[in-house]
Order: C-alpha cells, then structure tokens, then sequence
C-alpha cells in the first residue's frame, strides 16, 4: 500500500493528513511525488506500516 492509498482511507488531504499525523506537509507531498520528481522522497517501509495500521484504526468501517 502506499501512503497516496493510506491517506485516501482517512480522506483527508495531504495538508489535514499532514496535521493529524504530526508530518511535515512537505515530507507528505515528497512521498507522493512521481519518482521522476525532483521532491520525490521514498517513505520508509516501517512508516507505511505504522501509518497503515493507524489509519485503519482510526477510520474503522462501522
């Protein structure tokens, strides 16, 4: 899953995810940039994780 598909569960945009999460909006749009970007930066596997299990969490289909 990548983190575009983990912040779209929560349907926030990268600036709301951003503030709840405490992550630099810039770090948010830098993980979502196309890999030809130059502000491309890859988020790191147990941060995918670790937000993934989160978000679930917090936004659990009832």
């Amino acid at each position: 899953m990548t983190i575009k598909e983990i912040r779209q569960i929560s349907e926030l945009t990268q600036e709301e995810f951003a503030k709840k999460y405490e992550i630099p909006v810039s770090t948010i749009k830098g993980w979502e940039s196309s890999t030809t970007s130059s502000r491309y930066r890859e988020c790191p596997p147990y941060v995918l994780k670790l937000l993934e299990r989160v978000v679930k969490e917090d936004y659990k289909e009832s």
